[in-house]
């Protein structure tokens, strides 16, 4: 038997930046697997390894595949921020 890969995303939440409090996902993973912003703008996420990094100019309308824990509220300039899981 084989095993698919789907890259497809099963949800999304949107996301009221933060610096102290983690997404919460409805299954209970622990990161989501893309952003996706309405408004371009930089965006300080806390990565699912642990480690924050600024993506700047974060193209708006694009999903970016980035396994993230929360997006921070210091850095982010974004706005209409989903995160997909």
């Amino acid at each position: 038997m084989s095993t698919r890969v789907d890259e497809s995303y099963q949800g999304g939440v949107a996301v009221t930046p933060s610096d102290t409090v983690n997404i919460t996902f409805p299954t209970g993973t622990p990161y989501g697997r893309a952003i996706y912003v309405d408004v371009s703008g930089n965006v300080s996420a806390l990565m699912a390894d642990g480690t924050t990094l600024t993506f700047a100019s974060v193209a708006a309308g694009v999903f970016h595949k980035v396994g993230v824990k929360r997006i921070n509220s210091t850095g982010t300039t974004a706005t209409g921020i989903k995160v997909m899981y």
